[in-house]
């Protein structure tokens, strides 16, 4: 039986009130659920002997997944009791607030900006085990922002509270910002849209990345179709 690991707040919680995106909870497929474990499994044997906290979760260009892959790894670390904290690192269109139903009033650019401090950004989340800051209102300079020692210094508090820290970030060649977090990552983790992703645009996302000195922890294929199941996510591969 999948855990959900619903937060006893929430009990009343109807699950078509459930955010759609969070296949892990709402699907009961559990081939579908076992290609996340799988994602999260690969993930700690892909650093064995280095210390692996913060994950980037990037795509190449807009609309390949990267949020809800990012959402959905989030939750199956929860179910494994790590207490985890997703960051909506993409100020310029942020979903994790709608994917958890958590306010952004106060985000991500109100601490960096040092108008909020980190406590009053974290929210929890209906997960049991899983916070979020999300991206707060959008600022007129996320490079910058993401640029300041101001972010230094929140993953290096963050890091002390939680097992896992997962950043959801913008596509990488729509703008600098996640080359900006890649580089301050212990690892990345690519989103392709299966039949959607151009070749040469995966390819120099890569090339970014690697310039970012980031480890590619691995790339997800969405929306990969197999003969005998219909799965959403289903694929996952190291990199050259």
């Amino acid at each position: 039986m999948v855990k959900l690991g619903l937060r006893k707040r929430k009990k009343t919680l109807q699950s078509s009130n459930i955010a759609r995106k969070l296949i892990t909870i709402t699907e009961t497929k559990s081939h579908v659920i076992e290609q996340f474990r799988t994602i999260r499994t690969n993930i700690k044997f892909s650093m064995p002997d280095e210390p692996l906290k913060t994950i980037l979760v990037t795509s190449s260009t807009p609309g390949e997944g990267k949020s809800t892959n990012a959402a959905n790894l989030g939750v199956v670390f929860a179910q494994e009791d790590k207490r985890v904290l997703i960051i909506d690192a993409d100020m310029r269109k942020p979903t994790q607030h709608h994917t958890f139903k958590t306010f952004n009033k106060v985000g991500l650019s109100n601490v960096l900006a040092r108008k909020s401090t980190l406590q009053d950004a974290i929210q929890e989340t209906f997960i049991v085990g899983l916070d979020v800051i999300t991206s707060g209102p959008i600022p007129p300079n996320p490079a910058e922002l993401l640029s300041s020692q101001g972010l230094d210094a929140l993953l290096q508090e963050v890091k002390n509270q939680y097992d896992i820290i997962i950043i959801d970030s913008p596509p990488l060649l729509s703008v600098t910002d996640a080359q900006i977090l890649a580089n301050k990552c212990d690892g990345a983790m690519m989103i392709l849209n299966t039949g959607e992703t151009d070749k040469r645009a995966a390819k120099k996302a890569q090339t970014l990345l690697a310039a970012a000195h980031t480890k590619i922890l691995g790339v997800v294929l969405n929306n990969y179709k197999t003969k005998n199941h219909y799965n959403y996510y289903d694929g996952y591969r190291y990199s050259e």
